[in-house]
C-alpha cells in the first residue's frame, strides 16, 4: 500500500480566533475589490472554511460582515494617529502621518471605495464608522497640542486639515501613487503649519499653539 500524505491536524479555533479569521479574509478581499465584488463564497474560500460557518458568525450575511471588517479597518485607522506624547510635535505628526499613507497604500482599493461612498454596501451604520475615524484622528491632534478644549476656529481648522488628508490620499491613489509617500507626508505636514498660520491671525489660542510647537522644528 502507498502511503498517503500526511493531513494537516485539524485545529479547533476559539469563537474569538474564528471571527478574527474571518474578519482578516473579508479585510484582504475589501482592500482589493469593492465590496459590491465580494461575495460570501469569496470570503469562504480566503478563509478555508464553508460558506455556512461564515454565516454561523455573520448570520447578516454580507452587509454584516463588511460593516465588522470596515470597523476593524476603521480601528486600525484610528491607531494611526496614536503617537506617543514624546518629542517635537511635528515629528510626531509626521510619524502618524506616514503610519496613514502605509495604510492607504495597502488597501488602495478598499480605501477609495470606503471614503468615495457610492458602494451598494454603505448604510447610516458605514458613514458613521468613517465619521468616527475623522474625529478620533481630531481628538488625538488635539490632543498632542495640548487643546482639549479647543475653541470653534482651532477645532474647525484641524477637521478640515483630516479631510484634505483624506482628499489627497485619494488623488495620490488617482495619480498612481505619486509623488512618493514620503514627499506626499512632508507636504501634509507643511500644509497643516500654513493653515494653523492662516487661523492663528484671527485666533489667539491658534496663534499660542503655534508658536509653542513650531520652535521645536521637526526633529
Amino acid at each position: 500500500m502507498t502511503p498517503q500524505a500526511a493531513t494537516p491536524a485539524y485545529r479547533r479555533l476559539s469563537v474569538e480566533e474564528r471571527r478574527r479569521q474571518l474578519l482578516d479574509a473579508a479585510l484582504s478581499l475589501f482592500a482589493h475589490r469593492a465590496p459590491e465584488d465580494v461575495s460570501l463564497d469569496d470570503v469562504a474560500e480566503a478563509a478555508g472554511v464553508s460558506r455556512p460557518l461564515v454565516y454561523r458568525y455573520f448570520p447578516g450575511g454580507k452587509q454584516q460582515l463588511y460593516e465588522a471588517a470596515l470597523g476593524s479597518a476603521a480601528d486600525a485607522l484610528r491607531q494611526c494617529f496614536d503617537e506617543p506624547r514624546q518629542g517635537p510635535m511635528l515629528a510626531r505628526l509626521s510619524r502618524a502621518l506616514e503610519r496613514y499613507l502605509t495604510f492607504v497604500d495597502e488597501h488602495d482599493t478598499g480605501f477609495s471605495a470606503l471614503l468615495r461612498g457610492g458602494s451598494v454596501a454603505e448604510t447610516s451604520r458605514t458613514t458613521a464608522i468613517v465619521d468616527g475615524v475623522r474625529r478620533a484622528a481630531a481628538e488625538h491632534i488635539l490632543s498632542h497640542l495640548g487643546a482639549a478644549d479647543a475653541g470653534p476656529r482651532l477645532r474647525m481648522t484641524v477637521r478640515m486639515w483630516i479631510t484634505a488628508v483624506e482628499a489627497a490620499s485619494l488623488i495620490w491613489l488617482d495619480e498612481g501613487k505619486q509623488p512618493p509617500a514620503d514627499e506626499l507626508r512632508d507636504w501634509l505636514v507643511d500644509q497643516f503649519v500654513a493653515v494653523l498660520s492662516v487661523t492663528a491671525a484671527r485666533d489667539e489660542q491658534t496663534a499660542a499653539l503655534l508658536g509653542a510647537f513650531t520652535r521645536d522644528g521637526r526633529d
